[in-house]
């Protein structure tokens, strides 16, 4: 991961060897957070298999935050599938 970006509230993170499958499930679980003013991702070419992911927040909080707790997030969502599917 790779994190662009002058201010701390709004940072576009470069994800690599992702697509739309994270990124359209991460960006829900981002714009869950009210801290979260805006947060999107897209694709830069379909022939790079690489996502460019954009959090803006409101305040002081940094941008790194709501990306790991989504990230987090996200990652107890699919284990209660997991178990709930096995």
């Amino acid at each position: 991961i790779q994190a662009d970006g002058t201010d701390g509230n709004c940072v576009t993170f470069v994800l690599h060897d992702e697509d739309h499958t994270l990124g359209n499930s991460l960006r829900y679980m981002v714009m869950k957070n009210p801290d979260v003013e805006f947060c999107g991702y897209c694709i830069t070419h379909p022939s790079e298999s690489k996502i460019n992911f954009r959090i803006q927040t409101r305040g002081a909080l940094p941008a790194v935050e709501p990306f790991r707790k989504g990230l987090n997030d996200l990652m107890g969502v699919c284990q209660h599938v997991l178990s709930t599917f096995e």
